[in-house]
């Protein structure tokens, strides 16, 4: 498991900039979907365009699938990647901070 973290870590770095924008705009375009129909009192209609670009309707048909399919696999391979990393930086703190001269706990 070690030696394939490194590997993790660079594929990791190498598709983040490739899906933070579709990520940003699923969230930006969901968060403003809902807070202007609930607060903002705002109708349906009025509120359509984020939910099109929030489901990537305006791709089509087959890009929408597309789209969903993809911004859902690069979250998961985010989250679980980035997740990897941070066991391993608390596994290696955690073990310096047994050591003499090693780490500080949560810090």
């Amino acid at each position: 498991m070690t030696a394939l973290l490194p590997v993790l870590r660079r594929w990791h770095a190498r598709l983040a900039p490739v899906v933070l924008a579709p990520l940003l705009l699923t969230v930006l375009s969901g968060m403003a979907y809902r807070l202007l129909r609930d607060w903002g009192g705002l109708s349906r209609d009025s509120v359509h365009l984020l939910m099109r670009l929030h489901e990537g309707e305006w791709l089509g048909p087959q890009g929408e699938t597309v789209y969903v399919l993809l911004n859902g696999l690069g979250l998961l391979w985010m989250l679980v990647t980035g997740g990897l990393m941070l066991l391993q930086r608390w596994q290696i703190r955690r073990r310096g901070a047994g050591q003499p001269g090693g780490a500080e706990p949560g810090g």
